[in-house]
Parts: C-alpha cells; structure tokens; sequence
C-alpha cells in the first residue's frame, strides 16, 4: 500500500470560514465554504511545529474574484500584464502610488496642473511658453521662470527693456564662454579677442605675458635696471632710494668665483693632523691597523672591512649584542638556553619516525585516548575517517544515490543499509505503518 498525504479538513454542511488556529505552515481546506470551499494557509514564525501567527486563504472558490458580478475589493492589488478599462468610468479621486504611462495624448482641462515630481523629463526640444491666442511682446511681458525658494529665483523677459531679467548670479561650467553674435568676449581666464578696450583701474596678479613699456622704477616695485654682469647683485642704496649692482669681495681664506647666474663662494682648506690610529703624511690619510686584528683594507676601492677569520681578535661577543657570549660550541648552547638534555630534547629514533607522519597526522595521534588506541588496533581507517568519528562537526556536500548506505542497529548488530532499502520500507505502510494525516478541524 503506497502512502497517503492528508491535510485538514471540515465536510460540508459544517461551520464556514477559517479555522481558528493552525500551525506554522499547515493547511487546512473548508468544503463548507462558498462554492467548493477555501484552501486556508497558516503562517506564523514559531518554527517547525510553532502556533501560526494568522491564517489566510490562499485558494479555492470564494478566495479570489469571481468573472461575472458585482463584488467589492478591498486591499492592495498587483496586476501584470495589459489591463482594458475602456469600456469602464473612474469616478472620484483616483491616486496612483507608482509609474503612469499614457500612450495616447494626454489632455488636461482644469484651471491649475500640480506636478510634485522631482524631476520633470520632455523629451519634445522646443518648451512653449504664453501660447496665447494671439501672442506678442506685451502678452510675454513679466512671463519667463520661476524658482520657489526663500525666495523667488526668476528669469523673467521685460518688455520694457527688451530684455531677459535674472535675479540670481549665471555661472557657467568649465571651459564655457560668453559670446555676442558667435564671438567669445569673456571666458573663465580670457578675455576674448574681440575686446579691444577698457576701462580696468587694477589687476590681480600677472602671471605671464611681455612688458613691452618703459623699465619700472624703484618706488613703483622693479629694480630700474636693464642689464647685469656675471655675479652681480642689487644692493639697497639709500642715496636717491635705489638698488646699486656690485659683486661680492673675496677675504681671508675665501675665494668667490662669479659666473652666468651662480656665485660660489670657498674657504682656505686647512691641513690634517694624526692622531689616535690616523696617520698624515702630507695631504695624505691613512688608518694605522693592528697586525690580525680583524680590521683589514681589501679590494680596489681600498675600503675599510672586518676578517672575522683574524687570529688576533680579542674578547667575546655577548648575547644581547647578537653573540654567543662563549668561545665553545657547549659554553655557547648553554649562553642562548639550547643545552641538550636541560632545555632541548636529545636525539630519539622514535622521534624521527613520528616525524615521517603524513601533515596532521601527529597531531591527531596526540589526540587519542589509550582506549581510542586500542580500539584502533587493527582497524581499517583512514586519517579523514578518524577525525569525523572524533566528533567532526564539517559537512561534505554530496549527490546521494539509491546505493548510499546508512548505518542501522540490526537487532544488536551494527550493519549497513543501502538507502533504496529505507525507501522500500517506508512506501510500505502496512510494515512501516508511515502514514499523515492532517485530522479535521
């Protein structure tokens, strides 16, 4: 006998309309209600087995809108598709909470239109504003736009003037100009060719250009020369106020040398003197090395360098300084803490094959109990295998097929059963008495 799926119901003749309570997700159908009766639904978020939160009919006769007679619809309805009211009369105020698109002409006969868009897109190029029956200049008169803001921000034609009013600052974007009759007059740094004169009392700052008029003088913010020599300098003058040009004078020990735009000045230099380790030998500097000492000059470049192979150095080199602090391979391990058999382990064979351990394998071998061991102890198993049965909490992600198996307790004895086998018992109701039914209500 194959199994049977039932969900709550209530025979005809019975109470009509939803059941009063159901379970998260549990159906229920009412042959009582109109027509064939309604297919109600539970919906809650108590979980598996939690009391629904409300029920709904989600189908059957009743639960929707029938083809043919009056009925009146209440809430929010979603419709795909074209819908046809050519044939129907919308009467009072009708509201449209998302996007209206008209196909057709669109014609409005009221005094005032009220647009409270955001934006407003035309896709017509040519916007007609005081299209009257007969338009002129006088019936233009004070028409133009309007900007509501703290206040009024218009551009407004005045017949009077001939003219278009702003009432506000016109900024134009980067690389944008002013032009009369296709001629640029002013841009964001130039003025245009076409301006030939002015009426300028100040300028900002000159930052290129050629001074082609006479040379500016002292007290105007120029210098009042017009040349110089090699080494030259502007020297405040406080006869007539003006800047005299003279070069520096070399002095003791100095030497000033002026050339195209430079001027260089040096000192006498003084002779070496020996000291500790340094000889001098005329103008030349030589270090004085002990014999074997570690220090030695090598290479072409002649450059100073340590041969730590010297028998003459002297001393140790502490721990704290990068050393070993001792002058023996034991002294040394016991200064940096490595003493064998005190602070690290002594060769063992035994250590050795336990390093030969597949990556994770030691580590799990750590992990077992005496009694896991002996468990293990002749068993078949492999590393992957050891660690789902230690309480592995990663799931394999799988396609399961009728041959898979599960492990089931036969009667005492642990066997495997292949998963087409559970399928086979569970469609036999009268073996696996498997059966719902969801009840009335």
């Amino acid at each position: 006998m194959a199994n049977t799926l039932r969900i709550k119901r209530r025979a005809s003749g019975g109470q009509a309309g939803a059941p009063s309570s159901l379970q998260n997700a549990e159906l229920a159908y009412n042959e009582s209600d109109a027509g064939n009766g309604i297919l109600y639904y539970g919906v809650g978020t108590g979980g598996q087995g939690g009391s629904a939160t409300s029920v709904v009919a989600i189908g059957g006769d009743g639960a929707y809108c029938t083809l043919t007679g009056t009925q009146t619809l209440s809430g929010n309805k979603t419709f795909t598709g074209t819908v046809n009211l050519s044939g129907a009369t919308l009467s009072g105020n009708t509201t449209f909470a998302d996007n209206l698109t008209v196909s057709g002409t669109l014609t409005v006969s009221g005094t005032t239109t009220t647009v409270n868009s955001t934006t407003v897109t035309v896709d017509d190029k040519n916007l007609e504003l005081g299209s009257v029956e007969s338009p002129s200049d006088t019936t233009a008169d004070g028409g133009g736009i309007t900007l509501k803001g703290t206040s009024d921000h218009t551009i407004i034609w005045t017949n009077s003037t001939d003219s278009w009013d702003f009432s506000e600052h016109v900024n134009i974007a980067s690389g944008k100009e002013f032009k009369i009759n296709g001629t640029s007059v002013l841009s964001s740094t130039t003025l245009g060719s076409g301006v030939t004169g002015s009426s300028l009392t100040s300028v900002g700052t000159l930052s290129s250009g050629t001074w082609s008029a006479s040379t500016i003088a002292v007290n105007k913010g120029g210098t009042g020369q017009t040349s110089y020599t090699n080494g030259q300098l502007l020297i405040g003058n406080t006869s007539g106020n003006t800047l005299t040009k003279a070069t520096l004078t070399a002095g003791n020990n100095i030497t000033i040398t002026n050339g195209n735009g430079s001027i260089e000045i040096a000192a006498a230099a003084g002779a070496p003197s020996a000291g500790d380790g340094i000889d001098v030998s005329g103008s030349e500097v030589s270090v004085d090395l002990k014999a074997n000492g570690g220090l030695v000059i090598e290479g072409e470049a002649a450059e100073l360098a340590v041969d730590l192979a010297a028998s003459s150095i002297t001393g140790t080199l502490a721990v704290s300084d990068g050393g070993t602090g001792a002058t023996t391979a034991s002294a040394a391990r016991t200064a940096l803490g490595v003493e064998i058999g005190a602070d690290v382990q002594a060769f063992d064979a035994d250590l050795t094959n336990l390093s030969g351990c597949q990556t994770g394998a030691s580590a799990a071998l750590a992990l077992l109990t005496s009694t896991e061991v002996a468990i293990l102890d002749g068993a078949t198993v492999t590393t992957s295998e050891l660690n789902i049965i230690d309480g592995g909490t990663s799931a394999t992600s799988t396609t399961l097929a009728a041959a898979d198996r599960i492990v089931v307790n036969d009667a005492g004895t642990m066997v495997q059963v292949a998963l087409s086998d559970l399928v086979t018992f569970l469609e036999n109701g009268s073996v696996s008495s498997f059966d719902i039914d969801g009840g009335t209500f």
